[in-house]
């Protein structure tokens, strides 16, 4: 189950317009994220964008460096820190992950923030729900 599949992948127009249009966000330093459920047919409990923006990282290496441990991250970790705790609503989980670090961290860094990332967005998606 630890693969990236591309149905795992957010890339509808439309989705992404419902998900920076209507979606709640919060800054967990270097992740911005954004997220909104959508009543939508879906075979993974959540789609995911992970963007790095042009305007901060001129180079396109340090870019793709940048999503690439992101991605890992986020394939290591979506089972056991995101999928097993979302609540079982029927609805699929839009997510944006956007990075607005000023510098290029180390992976195990990018780990660590992800996994509180993980655990504050339960807390946000619980108090939406209270």
């Amino acid at each position: 189950m630890n693969k990236f599949y591309k149905e795992e992948r957010l890339c509808s127009k439309k989705s992404l317009d419902l998900l920076f249009k209507k979606g709640s966000s919060f800054l967990l330093y270097p992740y911005r994220a954004t997220f909104v459920f959508d009543a939508q047919p879906h075979k993974f409990p959540a789609q995911v964008v992970i963007n790095v923006a042009k305007k901060r990282y001129k180079h396109a290496h340090d870019r793709n460096l940048i999503k690439r441990r992101t991605r890992e991250a986020y394939r290591l970790q979506k089972q056991a820190g995101l999928y097993e705790l979302l609540p079982s609503k029927n609805e699929l989980l839009l997510l944006g992950l956007q990075y607005v670090g000023k510098e290029i961290y180390p992976y195990a860094f990018l780990e660590k923030r992800l996994a509180q990332l993980f655990k504050k967005l339960l807390t946000q998606i619980n108090n939406e729900d209270n």
